[in-house]
């Protein structure tokens, strides 16, 4: 019996990997000799590089950066033998690590992720997976470019900090220092989100206000955007304001598309470079799962990303949740087998996140029961 677990995390309760090893132990449970092979997976989101990183042997490398707002922080992110660097943009810029009180747009800033990037770049990365989300800024990836060796210029050539504030005022932009080394690295962009950069579906229009955004305070964005975009295009670099993906993480989407990066649905890119392909080929039966599952899961996330990926092996794949929400049932028949919530009855969210690899654990003993049960009949 050979197996292959391939979890999303279950948010609060437990990462990736550890959701993986609480299914090898139910299926253990069942199966004493299966071969259990785990594959922590997730979508682009959060998660993202400690999946990639337990998949693949990595390490975390620390880095003294800024968070949005330029304080001082440290942030991590994963570097594998073979020089896959994975960036979440969020553990520099992210929106939770900035009170709602203190959250200021206008002055917020993504040039906590160049130095992230530049970190990924001197350790001889030649391959960078960026996590697109949960960024506080609307900067247009201004911060970004300029940690790199972008120069933002006003109309008297006077250079411009990289925030939205100063940036009312930008003319053109300087890429003559650019780091080079970018020019020699594959940038994949981990992004399930397809807003444009500029307009009513763009990044100020549709995330500003979640990142405390005025009304006021939407339209200067917006239009600061447009200056960005058109000082990329005047500067030689292509323009990618209406590719899609380019309004992701504050228009940090747009920038990296600006470097040559290119986007792929979240779960694509952590599936291929974790081998899930290679790992499920042969194998008898694929578990996987997340926090949540609802109708929604088709569109992209984890469990859909893996069913797709094992159809190939015509492996039957059971997905397990902590919440089976409105139109999980629709996932029967459409890439799996089983949908399997793993809490047992009502209990309040604090037990239900604490129990959660108990309940994973005893979930798939019991599914596994069943699955045995079906095949020897």
């Amino acid at each position: 019996m050979k197996v292959v677990l391939a979890p999303d995390s279950f948010k609060e309760s437990m990462s990736a990997a550890e959701a993986a090893a609480a299914m090898a132990r139910g299926v253990r449970a069942v199966y004493a000799d299966a071969e259990c092979v785990e594959v922590p997976m997730a979508d682009g989101g959060e998660g993202t590089a400690e999946a990639l990183v337990d998949a693949l042997g990595g390490q975390w490398r620390e880095v003294a950066t800024v968070d949005a707002l330029g304080r001082p922080i440290t942030a991590r992110y994963g570097l594998t033998p073979d020089g896959l660097a994975v960036i979440e943009v969020a553990a520099a810029v992210g929106i939770g690590l900035i009170p709602p009180a203190e959250r200021e747009v206008m002055a917020s800033s993504s040039a906590g992720v160049a130095d992230l990037v530049r970190d990924a770049l001197d350790a001889g990365a030649t391959h960078v997976i960026v996590g697109l989300g949960g960024s506080a800024t609307t900067d247009g990836g201004a911060g970004l470019l300029a940690g790199l060796g972008a120069v933002w210029l006003d109309a008297d050539g006077v250079a411009l900090a990289a925030h939205p504030e100063a940036l009312t005022r930008l003319d053109r932009v300087d890429l003559t220092g650019l780091d080079p080394r970018l020019e020699r690295v594959e940038i994949e962009l981990a992004c399930d989100v397809t807003n444009p950069l500029l307009g009513p579906s763009g990044s100020a229009a549709v995330f500003g206000p979640q990142k405390g955004a005025s009304p006021e305070q939407v339209p200067v964005l917006d239009g600061v955007l447009t200056r960005i975009a058109d000082a990329l295009v005047a500067a030689g670099r292509a323009d990618v304001r209406e590719v899609p993906g380019a309004g992701a993480a504050g228009g940090l989407g747009a920038a990296f598309l600006s470097l040559g990066g290119r986007r792929r649905r979240g779960v694509e890119v952590v599936a291929e470079a974790a081998g899930l392909a290679r790992h499920v080929a042969g194998v008898d039966l694929v578990l996987t799962g997340e926090g949540s599952i609802d109708s929604q899961t088709l569109a992209g996330k984890t469990p859909a990303g893996v069913a797709e990926v094992a159809a190939a092996s015509g492996a039957p794949v059971i997905a397990f949740a902590g919440r089976l929400g409105e139109g999980a049932e629709e996932l029967v028949g459409n890439g799996f087998a089983a949908v399997v919530s793993i809490t047992t009855g009502p209990c309040d969210l604090a037990t239900a996140l604490a129990d959660g690899p108990a309940n994973l654990e005893r979930a798939v003993a019991t599914a596994l029961r069943l699955y045995r049960l079906g095949a020897t009949r």
